[in-house]
C-alpha cells in the first residue's frame, strides 16, 4: 500500500501536469494589430488617475476611440514601491488612490480597454516590485482588476531565460481565467519572433523609440533607425517578404515599439511618415503623445481611415523594403482582396520629386487603380508611374486598388 504523503504528492504532480499541458494564450485576441495609447512616450512616471480619466475622456470626444484606439496601457511607475502584507501589487496610493480596479470601470465604462504594465524581473526598469516569483499571484491580480492587456518587460531578470518567463507569465494569465493581451517586450534580444507566437499576442523586435527621426540616445533611437534595424533583422527569404515579416499575422505580430506621432521631436512630415511606415509593417498602433493637446492635423494622422485600413487589413500580412535608393526608399504590402499599399519615402533632408515605376513590380498582376491617401485623392493607374514632390523624410502612402 503507498504512504498517503505519495498518494497526495503524485495527485499534486499530476494536476499540475494536466495544468501544464492545457495551458495557452488567450486564442482569438489581436487578429489585427493592438490600437490603443500608452502613457510613457509622453508622461513617463508622472502618471496619476485623473490624468489616465482626462485622456481616456479626450480620446473619445476627439475620435480616437471610435477610430480603434480601445487600449489604454499604463507603462512603468503605476504601482506602490512595495507589495502589501499578502504579498500583492498595489496601485501608487497618492497617483492612483481609488486604485486599479476603479480606474479599470472608468475605462470600461467608456468603452475601452485596460492596459497595465509588469516586468518579468524581480523590479522593473523603473524599480519598482517585478512579477519574478509572483507570476500567478500578479496574474489573479490583473484579472481582478479587469486588466485586458498586460505590457511585460525584461530589466532585473540576471540570467533567466526568456522564453522560460514569458511562458511562465503567460500560463498564470490562462489560469487566472482573464482574456488579456499579452504584449512581449524583451527588445528583440532573443529573436522572439521565432519562438513567441504560441506565448504572447505580440513581441517586441528592438530597442526602445524616441521622438526623433535618425537619432540615437542612449538605447533610444529614431524611428527611421528602429525600421532600419527591423530590416537588418528581415532580410529577403522568398525574394518578395522579409523573414521576419513570416512569424507575423492575426494573433501574433512584430512590434516595433510605440508610436511617436505629434511629439516635439518629430516635424509633422515626419508623424506623418513614422505612421505610413507602422502601418506598412502591420505594427501595433499604440499612441504616445498628450492626446488632450494634439493638433488636428496630428489627430488627423492619428485617425485616418484609409491609413488605419492598410493597418488592420485582415489579411495580417507584414510589408517589406521594395527598393532603397540615395533619398528614396519603396515599401509593399499585400492587403486582402487582392490590394497592395506602396509607401515612397523621401529619405533625404531636402524636398524631392519621387517616383514609383509599377512596371517594376512583378508581383502585382495587372493595371490597378492608385488611391493617394494622405492627398486624399485619386492619382490614376498603375500604367503610369506616380510620382510627386515628397517633403524631407516624408512619405506618400497609396492604396493599389483593382479596376
Amino acid at each position: 500500500m503507498k504512504h498517503p504523503l505519495t498518494t497526495l504528492l503524485a495527485l499534486v504532480a499530476g494536476l499540475a501536469a494536466a495544468a501544464t499541458a492545457t495551458a495557452q494564450k488567450f486564442e482569438g485576441l489581436a487578429l489585427t494589430p493592438p490600437m490603443g495609447w500608452n502613457t510613457w512616450n509622453t508622461f513617463a512616471s508622472n502618471i496619476h488617475e485623473e490624468l489616465i480619466m482626462a485622456t481616456a475622456d479626450a480620446m473619445v470626444a476627439n475620435g480616437m476611440r471610435d477610430a480603434g484606439y480601445v487600449y489604454i496601457v499604463l507603462d512603468d511607475t503605476w504601482s506602490a514601491l512595495e507589495r502589501d502584507a499578502d504579498g500583492n501589487l498595489q496601485a501608487h496610493p497618492e497617483k492612483f488612490p481609488s486604485g486599479m480596479k476603479a480606474l479599470g470601470d472608468y475605462l470600461h465604462e467608456r468603452g475601452f480597454k485596460f492596459g497595465i504594465y509588469g516586468c518579468a524581473g524581480r523590479k522593473t526598469c523603473a524599480g519598482y516590485p517585478g512579477s519574478w516569483g509572483h507570476e500567478f499571484q500578479d496574474a489573479r491580480k490583473f484579472a481582478e482588476w479587469g486588466v485586458d492587456y498586460l505590457k511585460y518587460d525584461w530589466c532585473h531578470t540576471d540570467t533567466a531565460d526568456p522564453r522560460d518567463a514569458y511562458l511562465r507569465m503567460r500560463d498564470a494569465l490562462y489560469a487566472a481565467g482573464r482574456p488579456i493581451v499579452f504584449s512581449i517586450c524583451e527588445w528583440g534580444q532573443s529573436r522572439p519572433w521565432e519562438w513567441a507566437a504560441d506565448v504572447g499576442h505580440l513581441w517586441r523586435t528592438t530597442g526602445d523609440i524616441t521622438d526623433c527621426y535618425d537619432c540615437v540616445q542612449r538605447w533610444e533611437r529614431g524611428w527611421k533607425v528602429i525600421l532600419d534595424l527591423q530590416y537588418s533583422l528581415v532580410q529577403p527569404h522568398d525574394g518578395q517578404n522579409n523573414g521576419i515579416g513570416r512569424y507575423a499575422g492575426p494573433g501574433h505580430w512584430n512590434d516595433p515599439d510605440m508610436l511617436e506621432v505629434g511629439n516635439e521631436g518629430l516635424t509633422l512630415a515626419e508623424s506623418r511618415a513614422h505612421f505610413s511606415m507602422w502601418c506598412i509593417l502591420a505594427a501595433p498602433l499604440m499612441a504616445g503623445n498628450d492626446v488632450t493637446k494634439a493638433t488636428p492635423e496630428v489627430l488627423a494622422i492619428l485617425t485616418d481611415p484609409e491609413a488605419i485600413a492598410i493597418d488592420q487589413d485582415p489579411l495580417g500580412k507584414q510589408g517589406w523594403r521594395f527598393r532603397a535608393e540615395t533619398g528614396r526608399e519603396i515599401w509593399v504590402r499585400e492587403l486582402a482582396g487582392g490590394d497592395w499599399a506602396v509607401a515612397l519615402l523621401n529619405t533625404g533632408d531636402e524636398p524631392a520629386r519621387l517616383s514609383v515605376d509599377f512596371s517594376h513590380m512583378w508581383f502585382i498582376e495587372g493595371e490597378r487603380r492608385i488611391r493617394d491617401i494622405w492627398k486624399k485623392r485619386d492619382a490614376g493607374t498603375t500604367a503610369q508611374p506616380f510620382t510627386d514632390v515628397i517633403e524631407p523624410h516624408g512619405v506618400a502612402l497609396l492604396r493599389l486598388m483593382r479596376p
